[in-house]
């Protein structure tokens, strides 16, 4: 049953954004009895709006921030001027990122929580403990895997933290790569196992089981077997009828009081005409990057530096989605394109190791993310030609014979890797443009050559023809955008408390990846979801004790 609140009805929530974190505080705000408005920047897609169009989806980036009408800019470091050019990526349309993922859905580990406690202090990076720990989280991890609907195998690696019950759903079928890759882990030793996907191995709660098309990631799923918040908790907190999701909604601002409270928020609406949604209690979603551009973008007497911002904390600490890949050419096709991206994975290498000489791991999975116009422009190696029939042999051969290995490494929090306001560049509402500082610790990059040369080692046992890898290279373009508004105990040095409460004023939230404290490995919407239950459970019982 849908519902329509007019913008000067005073709401319980609104809730910015709807993706893994915003779905999930909406569907329980609203199934406590709650008045929930949600504000999502992009359109309302349904399944008939997905296709197969590569050039489309892939090439156009359709379901992403459109950088035409949203600019970036880059620097290295805050000594540079900074340079128009792509710089963050997430989803822009209701259900966010989570409708064009890959869906890798692992949790966190118990050390990811803990890791200043267990390694001590990084030099020249900011490593800090969570003011949670993951058996706080354990509960809404479960939650999440169950009213997502994720596939997988409990108890398949033995690095996997303690879990209170099996996923929901099988694993999925295992791909050609998936099976040369986990007979090669295990003849080096290592410990391969299905990888926890939030798409549906079978039918489950009303939604179909997946097709195997192969277009997954930058797609969105036409028949809803890719475990979105679009497809799975956006429509139980519709059918509540106290839920509005109001797409098209471009939040500019969020307003506060004399009392340095919050009263809602402005926004732009699908025809330019702004509009101001009152509420007693705001709820960022907006992911790791926007979350705290709108902070900064909310200045008021009363926060002068940007709302929540009284310690300049908003913003700083940035993660990055960093990673580095290695490619194997095999003698017989593969025909990896067919079928979901991920099939196995290993975390052997997850923890840190002293041995290594510095900080980090990651999770290595064999995966096959290719679509034909990408890999011919993208996936060949180097020393192919790249016109004529030279080009088009080797299309045909390496396009079914080929697989990935990808490493998902860590990233070190770092003051100075910031989101902020570029002083010049505006988008194309007239707001300052989002402006990305980034330079990799040194040790994000020794942990990718690290992982590098162990997917190198895995090919090889496999027994690819031929191997090539990338290089580790600073960053510059990234998902995954996390550790921007940080969450902790100490208001001189988190934005957020542990239930996601800006320490500044008492009836803001937020919850997306920005309050994350380190990057785990670089797969961070199951506990992004987590959090979002987690929080939301904390906003319901303050309401109904007037706390918000």
């Amino acid at each position: 049953m849908s519902v329509r609140f007019r913008p000067s009805d005073t709401v319980d929530f609104v809730v910015i954004g709807s993706g893994a974190a915003g779905g999930v505080v909406a569907k329980e705000l609203s199934s406590a009895g709650l008045r929930v408005v949600v504000l999502e920047q992009g359109p309302h897609l349904r399944e008939k709006d997905f296709t197969h169009d590569e050039i489309k989806f892939f090439h156009r980036g359709v379901l992403v921030n459109d950088l035409k009408r949203q600019p970036n800019t880059f620097r290295k470091t805050e000594a540079e001027k900074a340079v128009r050019q792509p710089a963050v990526m997430y989803g822009r349309q209701v259900g966010g990122g989570t409708v064009h993922f890959t869906a890798n859905f692992w949790r966190l580990h118990e050390v990811d929580f803990e890791e200043r406690t267990r390694w001590g202090s990084v030099p020249g990076a900011s490593l800090d403990d969570w003011p949670i720990r993951y058996a706080e989280l354990e509960p809404y991890y479960t939650k999440v895997e169950q009213e997502f609907g994720v596939s997988g195998l409990a108890g398949a690696s033995p690095f996997d933290p303690p879990r209170s019950q099996p996923y929901p759903l099988p694993p999925l079928p295992v791909k050609s790569g998936g099976v040369l890759f986990e007979r090669a882990a295990r003849k080096l030793g290592l410990h391969p196992y299905p990888a926890p996907m939030a798409i549906l191995s079978k039918p489950y709660r009303g939604r179909g089981a997946c097709t195997q098309c192969g277009y997954c990631k930058h797609f969105g799923c036409e028949v809803r077997a890719k475990s979105s918040s679009l497809a799975s908790v956006i429509p139980m907190a519709e059918r509540t009828g106290r839920c509005e999701i109001r797409a098209e909604s471009y939040v500019r601002k969020i307003e506060v009081n004399a009392q340095g409270r919050v009263t809602g928020a402005v926004y732009f609406d699908s025809r330019g005409k702004e509009v101001f949604q009152k509420a007693r209690a705001v709820v960022v979603c907006a992911n790791g990057a926007e979350t705290p551009r709108l902070l900064l973008l909310s200045k008021s007497s009363r926060f002068p530096n940007g709302l929540a911002n009284s310690n300049g904390v908003a913003g700083k600490y940035f993660l990055a989605d960093t990673g580095i890949e290695a490619h194997g050419l095999f003698e017989h096709p593969l025909n990896d394109y067919k079928g979901v991206h991920v099939s196995r994975l290993i975390h052997d290498y997850y923890d840190s190791d002293a041995k290594r000489g510095f900080f980090g791991g990651g999770g290595i999975d064999a995966r096959f993310d290719w679509y034909p116009i990408n890999f011919a422009l993208d996936g060949l190696p180097k020393d192919v030609p790249r016109w004529g029939e030279g080009f088009k042999s080797a299309l045909a051969r390496y396009f079914t014979r080929s697989m990935t290995l990808l490493a998902h490494t860590s990233c070190l929090s770092v003051e100075s890797n910031s989101i902020s306001l570029d002083p010049e560049l505006k988008d194309s509402w007239g707001l300052p443009a989002l402006r990305l500082t980034f330079k990799n610790h040194p040790d994000d990059l020794n942990v990718q050559r690290f992982l590098r040369d162990r997917m190198v080692e895995i090919l090889e046992a496999a027994g690819a023809q031929k191997i090539w890898a990338d290089d580790a290279e600073d960053l510059v373009y990234t998902g995954h955008l996390m550790g921007s508004c940080r969450m902790g105990n100490d208001p001189r040095t988190s934005v957020v408390n542990g239930n996601h409460r800006a320490h500044d004023v008492p009836n803001l939230f937020l919850v997306d990846g920005s309050s994350f404290v380190t990057s785990g490995r670089q797969q961070p919407t199951c506990t992004i979801a987590a959090l979002a239950y987690r929080a939301a459970e904390f906003m319901v019982q303050a309401s109904r004790k007037g706390e918000v």
